[in-house]
């Protein structure tokens, strides 16, 4: 049988494309575009700090692109297991079973409830938080404030803040009977903001960022400590995580000169204006 024309010139193509792309010394615009660009997902309470700091490491070095896209701490351990990001954001401890990655911490934050500035609320015991999410207590008069019924606003599984509240409060996230669930801590803090009758709980410095900012959300004291960056600084908060930056293998060219940019004092103050507690003094 005698080969169609078209098809032979087909097959020849393929055979050149393939042989242009394996020769070193070929042009290759992804090579170029993957060494010059670091892209990182996950917690969205990190996020919004590694952006400003991608602004900072951009402009010293010129030509380089950080993408920094939130999605939750899972999406982070997850897209840096499987190489679709370069460096996962995780705002928690790595668990025992994601010790395949290695995490350099970068800050610390808190996790803490709010409610709306215009209740007065002023205090929740553990057992009313608890009480609250389990529907056993659904109108604030039962806990010191209006004659109105309480919204409860929860976190979308995946989620750090999520993780960290049910264990802090024991609880199993079957149990919490939400009236609405939420992404990232934006999502939260716009949900609560917005409606007089809402709790939810949020990282401590995007929180404390917001509330300083005009936005209409009021932090509560945890077990008596006020909700601020600087009990989690000085170590009294009882719910503090760390801000992690993961990777899969050891990082090497300009992955590994981002992670130690932001790991530097360089980037202190950045950390500071975002409310979280910088680790390098």
């Amino acid at each position: 049988m005698i080969p169609r024309p078209h098809l032979v010139r087909a097959i020849a193509l393929l055979v050149l494309g393939l042989l242009f792309c394996v020769f070193p010394g070929c042009s290759s615009n992804d090579a170029d575009k993957n060494e010059n660009q670091i892209v990182l997902t996950g917690s969205s309470t990190v996020a919004p700090l590694m952006s400003e700091i991608a602004k900072q490491f951009e402009s010293l070095h010129p030509g380089v692109r950080v993408d920094v896209q939130s999605g939750g701490s899972s999406r982070g351990v997850a897209d840096a297991r499987r190489g679709l990001a370069d460096i996962g954001m995780v705002s928690r401890d790595l668990k025992a079973e994601e010790q395949d990655l290695t995490a350099f911490p970068i800050a610390r934050d808190g996790v803490c409830v709010i409610i709306h500035r215009d209740n007065p609320v002023a205090s929740l015991t553990d057992d009313q938080v608890v009480a609250i999410y389990t529907d056993r207590i659904n109108n604030w008069k039962d806990v010191g404030g209006a004659d109105a019924p309480i919204t409860v606003v929860n976190k979308a599984e995946g989620r750090s803040t999520l993780e960290l509240f049910v264990g802090h409060f024991q609880l199993d996230n079957k149990q919490i009977k939400a009236d609405a669930v939420i992404g990232d801590n934006e999502q939260g803090i716009k949900t609560v903001a917005g409606n007089r009758h809402a709790i939810g709980y949020v990282s401590i410095g995007t929180a404390e960022y917001d509330a300083t900012h005009d936005v209409e959300i009021k932090l509560l004291p945890l077990a008596g400590i006020a909700a601020s960056i600087e009990n989690v600084r000085a170590g009294d908060f009882p719910l503090s995580r760390p801000l992690n930056l993961v990777v899969k293998g050891t990082p090497t060219g300009i992955v590994a000169e981002f992670i130690k940019f932001a790991r530097s004092r360089d980037v202190n103050q950045i950390i500071l204006e975002q409310y979280f507690v910088p680790l390098s003094q």
